[in-house]
């Protein structure tokens, strides 16, 4: 157990596993086939989550429980008794991490075309730790603020958190990303993003920060964040807090705006008195606090669930802002719900809430072409579709347009769809007509 300055902040790792199992009552063969999945994808979490959120009584079923621990079944039966039987024979270190990194390249570690598609290049220039998928909007990844206070297990970034440098995506030259900005006038709001940005401390923070404030042409920065529901005491009780939230007053007072992007995913979260007073100081400074999450299977997949979410987020002055569908990457044959099912939730969800939650959008998929919503499942011409639109594109001339998919009830991404009423869709590119065509024509 690791104690991070005076905060109080206590953290536990994959080494800690098998004592933090050992709460639930499981007998040897589980918590080493949990330690296996814990090989291949990351584990940490802290005191403040284990303490106060997970009620473990109702271990493995808690949804908290189920949101940061490894499930013995998140990965392949095969894959797991293949790792288990090497933590049992006490296999040397390099055999046990060649056999997980081989697991890992199968889980699709950086989704949507994070490192082929979204850095960008200034002439033959990687620009490392940015990615810029959409014309207004960079994404920032600070160096210091790639771990997080806890792990989802659901996490479509894990791929930051297992000590890969081929893998992690990260960068401490605030002069690249503002000269990179000053050359693309359209660029018009940075994301800081990670990991975490919050397992900052103010001052590394601040040096993020600050330099943005001077370029005009940026209207808003958000940060990107779980946290609001894995350590609240980083906004009321952590050394740092009062100037941490100076420097959010800061940034409002300069003219731009402060979007903290805060993740919850289910409203056991939002309960604790901390997390009010937190969201409370944080509002104080001028901020405005958007809250979104994915559809996790066994998790936070009810109507009920989201709606209590949505309303709870609302009574506190948070922005409901998106739903998200679990990302084609890591275990996502273990969280994923079908997008019929995730429209039906979000549908039932919507309708319980007053118009003041309507602000949430969803079910969205970001996917590599942008951010695909399903507005629903219709029937035109005989046929039974999905019916879809781009909330978000790379092409900024599909944002808005509908577009009709073949209806699939087990299809859980955009690449499980077919196109309806075309033989593409509007993110494709054009299929050549062959010549034989062009000449009887």
């Amino acid at each position: 157990m690791s104690t991070q300055g005076t905060r109080g902040f206590r953290a536990y790792t994959a080494k800690h596993l098998d004592e933090l199992l050992g709460r639930a009552g499981f007998d040897g063969d589980t918590r080493l086939r949990v330690r296996a999945v814990a090989t291949v994808l990351p584990f940490r979490t802290n005191a403040y989550v284990v303490d106060e959120l997970i009620d473990w009584s109702s271990v493995p079923d808690d949804p908290i429980y189920r949101l940061v621990f490894p499930q013995e079944d998140m990965l392949p039966e095969e894959d797991v008794s293949h790792l288990a039987a090497l933590l049992r024979d006490d296999a040397p270190a390099p055999q046990l991490k060649a056999a997980a990194a081989q697991i890992r390249m199968r889980l699709n570690p950086h989704p949507a075309g994070q490192l082929e598609l979204n850095v960008p290049r200034v002439g033959l220039e990687t620009m490392e730790g940015m990615q810029h998928k959409y014309p207004e909007t960079v994404l920032f990844f600070p160096k210091q603020g790639q771990t997080c206070h806890a792990y989802c297990t659901y996490c479509f970034r894990w791929a930051q958190f297992i000590g890969e440098p081929d893998l992690k995506m990260a960068s401490d030259d605030i002069g690249r990303l503002t000269a990179y900005v000053a050359d693309h006038p359209e660029v018009t709001s940075i994301l800081l993003t990670g990991g975490d940005p919050m397992i900052m401390g103010e001052p590394v923070l601040r040096r993020y920060v600050e330099p943005l404030l001077k370029v005009d042409q940026i209207e808003s920065i958000r940060i990107g964040t779980k946290s609001l529901a894995y350590w609240p005491a980083r906004f009321v009780t952590d050394p740092d807090a009062d100037a941490t939230l100076e420097l959010f007053s800061e940034v409002v007072r300069s003219g731009k705006n402060l979007a903290f992007m805060a993740h919850f995913s289910h409203p056991r979260e939002l309960e604790s008195p901390i997390v009010e007073e937190a969201v409370r100081r944080i509002r104080d400074t001028g901020a405005v606090i958007r809250t979104q999450a994915p559809i996790i299977r066994s998790i936070n997949d009810s109507p009920k669930t989201w709606a209590d979410m949505w309303r709870r987020q609302s009574t506190l002055g948070m922005v409901p802002y998106y739903m998200f569908v679990e990302r084609d990457t890591g275990p996502q044959d273990y969280f994923a719900v079908p997008l019929t099912d995730a429209y039906e939730i979000f549908r039932d969800a919507y309708s319980q809430v007053s118009g003041v939650c309507r602000t949430v959008r969803g079910p969205s998929m970001s996917a590599t072409p942008g951010k695909v919503c399903v507005d629903g499942v219709v029937e035109i011409a005989g046929q039974r579709v999905f019916a879809l639109h781009f909330i978000q594109a790379r092409d900024p001339q599909l944002v808005g347009r509908p577009f009709f998919a073949h209806y699939d009830p087990e299809a859980v991404w955009l690449s499980d769809l077919k196109p309806a009423f075309a033989d593409r869709f509007p993110f494709e590119p054009a299929l050549e007509t062959p010549p034989f065509a062009r000449l009887s024509a």
